[in-house]
């Protein structure tokens, strides 16, 4: 089996927050992350996949405490709005 690189696999992940209901929520946020983090630091490409996906939610929103986790996601990894 191939392995593909993190963002990949971040990208392919974030196809099932967007076709399930359309918004992202705290698990899945958290299973991102997660992803990105297996190696313990989130790289330039996990940054701007991340990054997109974040903006995307944010624009089709999401509920408060998903939005507070964003921001502090954003924060700790250098990730831009």
């Amino acid at each position: 089996m191939t392995k593909f690189p993190s963002h990949h696999e971040i990208a392919i992940a974030s196809i099932h927050v967007f076709t399930d209901d359309g918004r992202l929520d705290l698990a899945e946020l958290e299973r991102l992350l997660a992803l990105a983090l297996r190696d313990g630091s989130v790289d330039e490409d996990e940054k701007r996949v991340l990054g997109n996906i974040l903006g995307r939610a944010e624009r089709d929103g999401v509920d408060p405490e998903v939005q507070a986790r964003i921001d502090q996601v954003r924060l700790q990894h250098g990730l831009s709005a």
